[in-house]
């Protein structure tokens, strides 16, 4: 049997219908900024394997590391043990992030790093005898997928079949109207009982690539460190470089009480998540019996191998080559979105242009689209959104495009197809909209390619979400 009969019989994946499902893409080996699979066609990794690998696929440098560090020591129990490689991780990263950031809590994910720093949260507040209850997110947010994640972020298709298990969360607005979202943030603290306010800060990820800006986020601190309120910043996915500084809160002059990283911090190729937080924080655990200990781990907390990695990863992205990557990268973002523009002044499209862009040692990474009709630019706002699929879709062959086409009004084309001149051109025939969703590490030639044979087809509303690329590799 192939993998991919395999596959199918056991494996129940992610985020996936499984009846209906088009059977999984069976990848033998990656490259660079390539997945190959096992007939030995070639795809364009656009989403970093989700956001995760910063340098790509079988970097050798990561690969040595990894491997010298599985031959000296390949895992211990975290409680009562330490080991070289997570001693130095700490102490690296501690030069990276915030002066406040002063201890670090190993666990495996996301999610993990996330439930962690709520449970210190309202642990913080038991040990020092007062009650404090509510949670404060922003509305949109998406934190991961175990309880207490999902109960900060967003009610969605996601967690519609466990609403009633989660606990309440308040969810401000979206700081797009930066008034409203602070008066909500006001009339809430004023409410008292506020144990912690978490946030993805600068953008919401999952969300749909959401921005807001330093200043309002630097207020949205001040006020809740003003009352008391802790601060935690879910940087998982902006963590190491996505945003162009190597934390997105190295942009704010406030600082955050925890801090939640994963997804690179390991460049990708192992499980590590941590959550840091201030030494006002890890003193109120501290206690003359258990009691006020935190009692929470994971069996591979501090995986030697993982921490080794995340050093590894920290080597490279503190290169020259690596911030020259981060320029060259920003920079074809600019030409692209102008070439762009270009094409839709003649063909007298309208154009929204956002940027990306460095200023002051300071860069964000944002989006721009190009649309052809006001009905598809509507819908295109909420492009991106997991759950807007009525109305959006990903397709993914010829005939996929055609049977979307009569019942929705956006065909999405994912990254790692937008090379297939056949797909594109049948998309573009269509006559609906398209987008074509551009992932972490992806420089813009294939993107042009793509935007190119959709126009020439005729079809002129197209739309190009641009989310970052991978620092290490041109195609």
């Amino acid at each position: 049997m192939s993998i991919r009969e395999k596959d199918k019989e056991f494996v129940w994946h992610p985020f996936t219908q499984m009846k209906n499902a088009a059977e999984a893409l069976p990848i033998v080996r990656g490259e660079g900024s390539l997945l190959i699979d096992e007939e030995g066609n070639s795809y364009i990794d656009a989403i970093a394997s989700w956001w995760v690998n910063l340098h790509g696929h079988a970097h050798p440098y990561l690969t040595d590391k990894v491997h010298k560090q599985m031959i000296e020591l390949a895992h211990i129990p975290f409680a009562g043990f330490t080991h070289k490689p997570a001693v130095e991780l700490c102490e690296r990263l501690s030069n990276r992030l915030p002066d406040n950031q002063q201890k670090f809590f190993f666990s495996g994910d996301g999610s993990s790093a996330v439930e962690i720093a709520l449970k210190m949260s309202i642990q913080f507040w038991n040990n020092k005898g007062e009650k404090r209850r509510r949670i404060l997110a922003l509305d949109g947010g998406y934190h991961g997928e175990t309880f207490g994640a999902m109960s900060a972020g967003a009610r969605s298709i996601f967690s519609a079949h466990f609403n009633d298990y989660l606990f309440e969360v308040e969810h401000l607005p979206f700081p797009k109207d930066e008034e409203a979202c602070l008066n909500a943030l006001h009339e809430q603290l004023r409410k008292g009982d506020v144990a912690a306010f978490i946030f993805e800060p600068l953008v919401q990820g999952a969300g749909g690539m959401r921005m807001y800006s330093p200043g309002i986020l630097d207020k949205l601190i001040k006020a809740c460190q003003d009352h008391g309120v802790l601060c935690i910043a879910d940087e998982v996915m902006t963590g190491f470089g996505r945003t162009g500084t190597y934390f997105a809160c190295n942009q704010l002059s406030a600082k955050p009480d925890f801090m939640c990283l994963s997804k690179g911090l390991s460049g990708g190729t192992m499980p590590l998540s941590l959550t840091t937080c201030t030494q006002e924080i890890f003193d109120a655990f501290l206690g003359d019996d258990v009691t006020t200990a935190f009692l929470h781990g994971h069996s591979f907390t501090g995986n030697p191998v993982g921490c080794a990695s995340a050093i590894a990863s920290l080597d490279l992205l503190e290169k020259d080559e690596c911030q020259e990557s981060i320029d060259r990268i920003c920079k074809r973002h600019q030409e692209f979105a102008e070439k762009i523009k270009e094409i839709t002044d003649k063909l007298k499209i309208p154009f929204i242009f956002k940027g990306s862009y460095r200023k002051a040692n300071r860069s964000r990474l944002d989006s721009f689209t190009g649309i052809g009709d006001e009905k598809a630019l509507t819908i295109l706002k909420n492009v991106g959104l997991h759950f807007n699929i009525p109305t959006v879709t990903d397709i993914h062959t010829a005939e996929e495009a055609a049977k979307a086409a009569e019942y929705v009004d956006v065909l999405q084309i994912p990254a790692f197809l937008c090379r297939q001149t056949d797909l594109l051109v049948a998309a573009a025939k269509t006559g609906k909209a398209i987008n074509i969703k551009k992932g972490q590490f992806l420089s813009s030639e294939s993107m042009q390619f793509a935007a190119q044979k959709v126009m020439d087809s005729g079809n002129p509303n197209i739309a190009i979400t641009d989310r970052g690329t991978m620092f290490g590799y041109q195609d």
